[in-house]
């Protein structure tokens, strides 16, 4: 708990949907050619800029109100890449048990982005 955060690459929510998205990317890899430009495109944004919005998150917090909403949006495209998640279940694209755990990994990093904003203070620039 007493590392320093440098970078945005430091922080452990990062660090988690970046790997989560890197999986989603491998998996979506076996999806149909029908999904490509639907599907597949869609999940690959959506869990790619959960970490994109971190990484403009964290250069924001000298505003607290900009920092909370672009976290606000880390939340949205984490959750948005839950649905899709569940459609690659329901079209049997991915297994149960690895959408369930995609699944887990996006609760996880919903947990951690709405702590941050809980205590946004903690993480501003004074």
């Amino acid at each position: 708990m007493g590392e320093r955060i440098k970078s945005y690459k430091d922080l452990r929510v990062f660090q988690n949907a970046f790997d989560a998205a890197m999986d989603i990317f491998h998996k979506t890899k076996e999806f149909p050619t029908e999904e490509k430009y639907s599907m597949v495109d869609q999940i690959r944004r959506s869990s790619r800029s959960v970490c994109v919005n971190l990484a403009e998150a964290w250069r924001k917090r000298r505003y607290r109100a900009a920092f909370i909403a672009k976290l606000s949006d880390v939340e949205s495209e984490a959750c948005e890449t839950q649905v899709w998640i569940e459609f690659a279940k329901k079209c049997e694209y991915l297994e149960e048990k690895e959408c369930d755990s995609l699944d887990d990994v996006y609760e996880l990093i919903m947990g951690q982005i709405v702590n941050m904003i809980n205590n946004a203070d903690k993480w501003l620039i004074k």
